[in-house]
């Protein structure tokens, strides 16, 4: 009896820790449900404006923003939609970014409250030398040959910054990113007016490589309303997706990159691409107008977009009428000074030491502010000394040596949680180099241009060296909380398409929208501006008196995509730049 009574008490017992077992499992499978399903999102329809209270997406492409807002709405946060743009972008914005190039991607977590940056530009080959550029007689080979041909080509660090990111901060695995893109790329995508216009601007480019199957077919350019379909991309892509970011680095991908580049005059080897390395870096960060402001360090140009905004402060611009001759006056004139010191200083960080500190000394800013004259041009800007402002001796010093401003692509994404991505990423000129990887779809950059031609400086080109850069995603802050992101394309003109949104809006203080879309100018050495239609005529004949000079027709300066948070509502706002087919997508939750 004794013996039954203990086996009846057994069984109970080991039915209850059944039962609190099984209880247990539910209560975590229901706790990963939760998990894997969030609130119901609800998007907006794209628009060049939109709003959100769950989230944002802002790209130059409207099939790219919904890309974006579908990974959001299916619970992904900023970085897992920002990785499903870039390919997506690669497919609809061929000519812009893709895996051939590299990029700037800043994160803001919203748990941690921190801001990093993922840094996969481009860097020289081992081959590349100081004089790459100078002809047999130490001559500069002219821009329009040296950036079509296989020197020019930097090793590609896209798709290592985009896994990068996905380990840090992803929630959704890389093979479900990518789809999208690869579903695009095969079933074709609509060409839009810019897609059209830069083929017919860059058919001879083309037709000098695998481009121009994809481009050209039959010989004739695509045309606005054609479908563009890319079967050698989406296997590129299919290939990324099963075998990971070694499938480009060391595979049948990057023995293809490396041929075809030493077959257009370059010299790269399979090292090259093996031994790539991101960095993960610190924003550059400065108060402006009771705001905080995280950009982008060197190699890029932040610390230029920060002095010139320090710069206006100190000659009061903002009591200037935005489209006053007086303002654009004020714009061009602290823009050469900022320039100059853009060419004399700035370099990879790796390689050259960069006096960042002393070019936003207020000391220094209000040294070089004396030297504008507020009713005629300097014709004579020199680069200042910031190094003294730093207690240490000048180093090396260069010369501004521009080039044809190339084109970029740049977008945003916020999520339901407060993370926020501002990514600005390129092949450099439109088509790169115009070079596409035979079999495999996909453009390759001239990033090398972005060197100095001349030794001596702190750009030139060495092995390993990340050339200068002007992208700079931007990340700005009030009560250390994120109030805006901007951003935008424009080669050297993206220095002045983000100060001036940023000016517009917080020295102005004008919508978001009005910000973006003011006309902009951009001047980075005397005498002569770049200009957008809406710069009165009245203005640009007294700035003629003044010395200065313009050219002949009005031009499109960048794509400023951005976003501005209020805290108060919890509402996002993304803002598209009518320059292309900018999209915003918000992303909604019922409260």
């Amino acid at each position: 009896m004794k013996k039954s009574w203990k086996s009846l008490t057994a069984v109970l017992l080991c039915g209850l820790l059944l039962i609190g077992g099984v209880m247990l499992m539910m209560d975590a499978q229901v706790s990963v449900a939760d998990k894997k399903k969030p609130d119901s999102l609800t998007p907006s329809s794209p628009a060049a404006v939109a709003t959100g209270n769950a989230g944002m997406v802002v790209t130059a492409h409207p099939l790219a923003s919904k890309v974006g807002a579908e990974v959001l709405k299916d619970g992904g946060n900023a970085v897992d939609a920002a990785v499903a743009i870039q390919f997506a972008l690669n497919v609809t914005e061929p000519m812009m970014s893709g895996i051939g190039g590299g990029g700037f991607m800043m994160v803001y977590e919203g748990k941690s409250k921190k801001v990093t940056i993922i840094n996969s530009r481009e860097r020289a080959p081992k081959s590349a030398h100081p004089r790459m550029f100078l002809d047999a007689n130490g001559k500069e080979i002219p821009f329009p040959v040296r950036s079509t041909q296989g020197y020019a080509v930097g090793v590609p660090g896209t798709v290592k910054g985009l896994y990068t990111a996905l380990e840090k901060w992803g929630t959704r695995p890389m093979s479900k990113l990518i789809q999208p893109a690869i579903e695009l790329a095969e079933k074709g995508v609509p060409v839009n007016r810019v897609l059209a216009k830069s083929i017919a601007d860059n058919q001879e480019a083309l037709s000098r490589s695998a481009a121009k199957d994809v481009f050209l077919p039959g010989g004739k350019p695509l045309k606005e309303g054609d479908r563009l379909v890319q079967k050698d991309l989406a296997k590129t892509f299919r290939l990324i997706q099963s075998q990971g970011w070694k499938a480009f680095y060391e595979g049948p991908i990057a023995k293809a990159l490396v041929q075809v580049v030493n077959e257009k005059g370059g010299k790269m080897d399979l090292n090259d691409l093996k031994r790539y390395q991101v960095t993960i870096d610190q924003p550059l960060w400065s108060d402006y107008k009771g705001y905080r402001i995280a950009t982008m360090p060197p190699p890029s140009s932040g610390v230029t977009m920060l002095q010139i905004l320090k710069l206006l402060d100190e000659v009061k611009a903002q009591e200037k009428a935005p489209r006053s001759a007086d303002k654009y006056h004020l714009f061009a004139e602290v823009s050469h000074l900022a320039y100059s010191d853009r060419g004399a200083y700035i370099g990879d960080p790796a390689f050259v030491d960069v006096p960042l500190k002393g070019l936003l000394d207020p000391q220094y800013v209000r040294e070089r502010a004396k030297l504008v004259n507020p009713t005629y041009a300097n014709a004579s800007v020199q680069p200042g000394d910031p190094w003294k402002y730093e207690g240490r001796q000048p180093q090396k010093k260069g010369t501004q040596q521009e080039h044809p401003p190339g084109q970029t692509t740049h977008f945003t994404v916020a999520d339901r949680w407060g993370n926020i991505v501002s990514f600005t990423t390129t092949i450099e000129q439109e088509f790169g180099t115009g070079i596409m990887v035979p079999g495999y779809g996909f453009l390759l950059n001239n990033e090398l241009t972005d060197f100095d031609v001349y030794p001596g400086g702190p750009n030139e080109v060495q092995p390993d060296k990340r050339p200068r850069s002007s992208m700079m995603p931007t990340i700005i802050f009030k009560d250390e909380k994120p109030i805006m992101t901007v951003g935008s394309p424009g080669g050297s003109t993206i220095i002045s398409s983000v100060y001036q949104v940023i000016f517009n809006r917080l020295s102005y203080g004008m919508d978001l929208k009005a910000a973006v879309e003011e006309p902009r100018i951009f001047s980075d050495k005397y005498p002569m501006i770049r200009w957008e239609k809406g710069v009165p005529d009245e203005v640009r004949k007294e700035l003629i008196k003044r010395g200065h000079q313009w050219e002949q027709n009005p031009k499109e300066i960048g794509n400023a995509n951005a976003m501005w948070i209020d805290h108060k509502t919890g509402v996002y706002t993304g803002v598209g730049d009518s320059s292309r087919e900018s999209t915003a997508i918000g992303l909604w939750k019922k409260k």
